[in-house]
C-alpha cells in the first residue's frame, strides 16, 4: 500500500555532529530525496527502531555505519532537531531529526558493518572544517549546522535542543 501526500510515514531519525581531531564535523554525501533532488551532505545516523531512544538509535547506527562505539551516556542529550516531510515515489515521510554531539580522536572510519544498501547510497565522505561548511556551495543539512558546530565544539551545549530550520 503506497502512502500519498495525505497519509505520511513517521520516519524519525537520531544524528550526530560527531567532531575529530581539529574540529572536523564528519559529513556524508548522499543523493537526497525530494524536495531536494540533488546530492547533498548530512551527518551520520539514521532510522530510530520501534522501542529504541532516539541515542539507543544512534548508538547502534554509529556502531554500523562507521564502527564507532559510544554509550548512550557519551552522547547526553540531544542538541538540536529539525521536522519536516521529504519523499520517494509516492510515499511521503514526516520526519523528526533528533542531532547529538560526539567528540572521537581518530578521524578512521570502519564501513564493514553497513548493509549492502547503505554502501550504495553513501557516494561520500568527508572532514569538514566548520569554517567551510558556511560557505560552501554544496547542499548541508541541518540547515544551521556551521553555526550549531561551532557552539558545540567550544563546550557552549544547549541546555534544551535546539530546534534548526527544515530548508
Amino acid at each position: 500500500m503506497l502512502r500519498t501526500m495525505n497519509t505520511p510515514v513517521r520516519r524519525d531519525t537520531a544524528r550526530v555532529v560527531l567532531a575529530g581531531p581539529g574540529d572536523r564535523v564528519l559529513l556524508f554525501r548522499h543523493l537526497l530525496p525530494r524536495p531536494w533532488a540533488r546530492e547533498g551532505w548530512l551527518t551520520p545516523g539514521g532510522g530510530i527502531d520501534p522501542g529504541e531512544t532516539p541515542a539507543q538509535a544512534l548508538v547502534r547506527e554509529l556502531r554500523e555505519e562507521i564502527g564507532l562505539s559510544l554509550g548512550t551516556d557519551d552522547l547526553g542529550g540531544a542538541v538540536a532537531f529539525d521536522a519536516g516531510r521529504w519523499w520517494t515515489g509516492d510515499t511521503v515521510f514526516a520526519t523528526v531529526n533528533w542531532y547529538f554531539f560526539a567528540r572521537t580522536a581518530s578521524l578512521g572510519l570502519d564501513f564493514s558493518g553497513q548493509e549492502e544498501r547503505e554502501r550504495g547510497e553513501l557516494l561520500d565522505h568527508r572532514w569538514w572544517r566548520i569554517a567551510d561548511l558556511d560557505g560552501s556551495a554544496d547542499l548541508v543539512f541541518p540547515v544551521g549546522l556551521a553555526e550549531l558546530a561551532a557552539r558545540l565544539v567550544d563546550g557552549d551545549r544547549p541546555r534544551e535542543p535546539v530546534e534548526l530550520p527544515w530548508e
